[in-house]
């Protein structure tokens, strides 16, 4: 068993920034790969990024490569995620997520991953 939980969502102008924090607790954290999604209003819960087990590799949606960093610390059993330069269409609810398995590749389908936050939410105002 594991649990999730996200903070640090909010509403912020364009051009802006948030951190988003990920809290884990349960099965040992660094075992597992990790990653966020979004899911905005009637669309698909999509993959933002994901990173190892160790923290020494990151994949990253071509949507948001070079806005946001994805971070772990297997110490303190945390993710974050710093998103820079939000644009509108990120808007959405974001979500953290474990992997079903001690992959040693990180995974971008949704179906990979047994563990999910409650979600927070992220507003990105014009």
């Amino acid at each position: 068993q594991m649990q999730l939980v996200e903070s640090g969502g909010g509403l912020v102008q364009a051009g802006g920034s948030l951190r988003l924090s990920c809290a884990a607790s349960g099965r040992t954290f660094s075992t597992y790969p990790m990653a966020w999604f979004r899911q905005a209003p009637g669309k698909e819960r999509e993959f933002v990024a994901g990173i190892s087990r160790s923290g020494g590799s990151t994949v990253y949606a071509d949507s948001v490569k070079g806005r946001f960093t994805i971070s772990r610390d297997n110490a303190k059993s945390m993710m974050s995620l710093q998103m820079n330069s939000l644009k509108p269409e990120d808007t959405a609810v974001y979500y953290c997520a474990s992997d079903r398995t001690p992959s040693a590749i990180i995974r971008r389908m949704r179906s990979n991953y047994e563990y999910w936050g409650q979600g927070t939410q992220v507003t990105v105002s014009s």
